[in-house]
């Protein structure tokens, strides 16, 4: 969505208020959790939804 938009991983820091550095552990999906308002931020500036950000994965995790 970043290059589509066309925005750097600075700027949209910059944008949602949050670190670059932790931007990018979202990005790079090493991100154990992200919170509501931070997804909310990086849609409404990337004018998308969460769906184009996010995807399942299954570990292989039991309860």
């Amino acid at each position: 969505m970043m290059a589509k938009r066309k925005i750097s991983l600075g700027e949209l820091a910059e944008k949602v208020d949050i670190t670059p550095a932790n931007l990018s552990i979202l990005k790079t999906g090493k991100a154990k959790a992200v919170r509501f308002s931070t997804l909310e931020a990086i849609c409404r500036v990337l004018d998308c939804q969460p769906g184009d950000l996010l995807e399942y994965r299954n570990d292989g995790a039991t309860e």
